[in-house]
């Protein structure tokens, strides 16, 4: 008798180590296919309940700042979908493990739990209770199926996580490409026309703008815009706003026309959401006007060379974007204009820092500007740049830094 008992007793381990091996295998083999999570859950969950002593399973996982319930079966009493990590304290060295919760959860149906621990930090809580009371479970073996589990679903997270920057890199990459497809390619620099831009954006993706549009031998346009944000939706709508200007430009001269659609344009595709703020010039040689409207930008300054005086331009309407309709619009005009200079930019450059954080301001630009009247603009953004590192000490900027100046001659 005492020999069959030993030999059914060693039939009963050699099976459940057959069990767990066949479960280990399944769940690897899982692993190695790369199901997805809700595959590896559910083929834990199985193996635990038709392989193991287990007839119920609770299993929570970090996620960010809590943990979040993802098996649950076999429970009669309410438990939590989530609870918050301050809410959990382990104690590696007594094992022991405190949860707060509300007085309508409970845990107490269960009888164990395995902690979970990779890198010195609890990834997971597996909660369990025996099928029967007469066998144990092995707690070693389902806690090293467990870790298995755990480490594949949070290096699935990690590979996703990865994914999703390479994702975010090329969306980059596109956006910065549109940018810079939306930039004239060349400026002029001739006796009649000489144009210099310095643009210098905050990230590979800026909100900035300029444009400048030879019409015809007698009409040129040329304008500066900020648009509400960054990244991909930024560069988008800069698109759509840029396409929309130059159809709008091959049509027509009057400016009240253009910007009255750009702001239903720009409302209609944002739904008020973002803003762009813009100004837009028009100078005729022939009858040396200039004319304008300027729609919540930072005013250009205009250098009148034989006057020896500057000017802000700042006649126009609000922002674009933010009402359906524009609530006002006022057009400037400037007559008898012969050399004349237009400096526009973008409030990047007056919002530059030094290391005691006091902005450059329009103050410093202003009287930078009234010093240099008739200097080229070559040589104006030379030194403005020189005066700008000198101000910031080289402390990073906190904006994208457009500075487009016009000398007409």
């Amino acid at each position: 008798m005492a020999v069959t008992i030993k030999m059914g007793t060693e039939l009963a381990k050699y099976q459940k180590k057959e069990l767990e091996l066949k479960s280990l295998l399944e769940i690897t083999q899982a692993i190695n296919e790369n199901k997805p999570a809700a595959v590896l859950l559910d083929i834990f969950k199985f193996t635990c309940l038709v392989h193991l002593n287990i007839r119920s399973l609770l299993l929570y996982m970090i996620q960010g700042e809590s943990y979040e319930k993802m098996i649950s079966h076999g429970l009669k009493n309410q438990i939590p979908d989530q609870i918050p990590g301050e809410k959990v304290n382990y104690d590696k060295q007594s094992g022991a493990l405190q949860i707060e919760v509300g007085t309508s959860y409970s845990f107490g149906e269960l009888e164990s739990y395995l902690p979970v621990i990779h890198k010195d930090k609890m990834l997971a809580i597996l909660f369990l209770k025996k099928k029967s009371q007469q066998e144990d479970i092995d707690l070693d073996f389902t806690q090293a199926l467990a870790n298995i589990l755990v480490v594949a679903l949070e290096n699935k997270k990690f590979a996703k996580r990865q994914l999703e920057q390479e994702r975010l890199k090329r969306e980059v990459e596109i956006a910065s490409n549109v940018q810079r497809m939306l930039f004239p390619a060349e400026l002029p620099n001739t006796p009649r026309l000489a144009a210099k831009v310095t643009y210098i954006p905050h990230s590979t993706v800026g909100g900035d703008y300029y444009d400048l549009i030879q019409k015809s031998e007698d009409e040129v346009f040329f304008c500066i815009a900020d648009v509400s944000g960054k990244g991909m939706p930024a560069a988008l709508l800069m698109s759509n706003f840029q396409a929309a200007l130059r159809t709008l430009l091959r049509s027509t001269s009057d400016l009240s026309m253009v910007v009255e659609q750009l702001n239903y344009t720009t409302f209609d595709n944002t739904k008020g959401e973002r803003f762009i703020t813009f100004f837009l010039g028009h100078y005729h040689y022939k009858k040396r006007e200039l004319n304008y409207v300027n729609a919540g930008h930072n005013p250009p300054v205009l250098c009148w060379e034989g006057e020896n005086r500057t000017e802000l331009l700042g006649a126009g309407t609000t922002i674009l974007g933010a009402f359906e309709t524009l609530p006002f619009l006022e057009l400037g005009k400037r007559s008898h204009l012969t050399g004349f200079t237009v400096h526009l930019y973008t409030d990047g450059l007056i919002e530059t820092q030094n290391e005691e954080e006091e902005e450059y301001g329009d103050v410093r630009f202003h009287q930078f500007v009234k010093d240099r009247l008739c200097m080229s603009p070559r040589r104006f953004h030379t030194l403005l740049l020189e005066e700008l590192q000198s101000f910031s000490k080289s402390k990073a900027q906190r904006d994208d830094i457009t500075l487009l100046s016009l000398r007409f001659q």
